[in-house]
């Protein structure tokens, strides 16, 4: 809808979202920020965020931290858009069309992909990737069980989602996944000083985009030649009303599968065995039914640790939202962190309480055509992981983590364990 109202604020925010400091700083410091802004001012004016890869065309972003702002933003592509870029950064077209897959689309071409992309999971390949997951996750843990000591993030929670996804996609060259796990890393952390070795940001997203599109169009192009039972073979049959995926779009998938497959479980396992630690007796309580308790339980490790942090749109139009007057082309900035903890919906929103049902998180987006449609193999994987680990290695104990700093996915790069 468009407005006469009064024109927009221009003046920024005095509780900043924008430096890089905010975001090196701890999840709980973050909160407090984003607590104050959703009980006094639930859509605000903040300038670019600091450390892009390219100044944004924009003098600044509007940033929505309730529940119900986000999910009106999410629920509305018609005003709020993705098909100019989903995070803080301004991207050029062509990176954007490769990076990002359907979740860098609108209407009508993003139903199209994305119906083509969901064609190529059938149940017979769904079993098949649920019995994968449990192999892996059972085996994790034999090697887990085998050491004293060590990085978590390295012996577990990265292995699972990497080993998930290249399975299922048919990548069966060990050197080759890993290849793709190292460059999965370079899309999120371009800007960390131990991923980008000495190089510049932008040379690392480079290297890691277009090495990941050479791996997903070289595999897409062996199984037309080479047929086989994985996914990958699906994706290149797929045919939804006589269409079907080009290879250019196959990779750009298996650049998005790469990212998003691996990142968010990764975290979410790194995070969710934390919470354990730090609210013992939640563990008691899903050991105490298992089975009966961890479809709920998962809800509430995906709103606890809200592994992606942020997405944007950007207003097709003049618009209001939360009584602000948006101007056309403007960013819309969507804090999932934040709308999880908002205590409007979530009751002790700072407590880890696996048996809060409803849970309506935004863990998987807010809801609308852009909602995780990867969101069944995430949940797969963090059943089969923690039925492993809280029954199997009941001494386990984490350190400290490290973080990156980052404003899209709250990413553990390292954490202590022993047994």
């Amino acid at each position: 809808m468009t407005s006469t109202l009064q024109p927009p604020i221009r003046e920024y925010d005095p509780l900043s979202i924008s430096p890089v400091a905010f975001w090196g700083a701890t999840a709980e410091e973050r909160e407090e920020t984003f607590r104050q802004l959703r009980e006094q001012r639930p859509i605000s004016w903040h300038p670019p965020l600091e450390g892009a890869l390219m100044p944004p065309e924009n003098d600044g972003v509007w940033v929505c931290t309730t529940h119900d702002l986000i999910a009106e933003v999410s629920k509305h592509p018609e005003l709020f858009c993705s098909g100019q870029g989903f995070q803080f950064e301004e991207v050029p077209d062509d990176i954007l069309e490769a990076a990002g897959s359907f979740l860098g689309m609108d209407a009508p071409r993003h139903g199209a992909l994305r119906k083509l992309v969901s064609a190529a999971f059938t149940p017979k390949q769904v079993a098949k990737i649920h019995d994968q997951i449990k192999r892996q996750a059972s085996t994790i843990v034999d090697d887990l069980l085998t050491t004293t000591e060590g990085d978590f993030v390295t012996q577990v929670s990265k292995r699972l989602p990497m080993w998930t996804i290249y399975e299922m996609m048919g990548l069966d060259d060990e050197d080759k996944r890993n290849e793709a796990a190292h460059h999965a890393d370079g899309m999120v952390s371009w800007a960390d000083e131990d991923v980008a070795a000495g190089r510049e940001p932008g040379e690392v997203l480079n290297d890691a985009l277009v090495n990941l599109l050479m791996l997903g169009m070289e595999l897409a192009a062996e199984r037309r030649e080479n047929p086989r039972n994985d996914l990958m073979t699906n994706l290149v049959n797929a045919e939804v009303d006589g269409t079907k995926l080009t290879d250019e779009e196959i990779g750009s998938f298996f650049v998005l599968l790469s990212v998003a497959g691996n990142d968010t479980t990764r975290n979410t396992i790194s995070l969710t065995q934390r919470a354990f630690q730090q609210f013992p007796e939640q563990r008691s309580y899903l050991l105490g039914d298992f089975d009966g308790r961890i479809g709920t339980a998962i809800e509430e490790f995906v709103r606890f640790v809200s592994p992606v942090m942020s997405f944007r749109r950007t207003a097709t139009q003049e618009t209001v939202l939360g009584g602000q007057t948006i101007a056309a082309g403007e960013w819309v900035a969507m804090i999932y962190s934040s709308g999880n903890r908002d205590a409007k919906v979530f009751d002790r929103p700072d407590v880890f309480d696996l048996s809060r049902n409803p849970n309506p998180h935004q863990g998987f987006g807010g809801g609308g055509p852009h909602f995780c449609m990867g969101n069944f193999v995430a949940k797969m994987q963090l059943r089969e992981i923690f039925d492993q680990l809280l029954h199997r290695a009941p001494t386990l104990h984490l350190g400290e983590p490290t973080y990156l700093t980052g404003n899209f996915v709250r990413a553990v790069k390292s954490m202590p364990y022993s047994l």
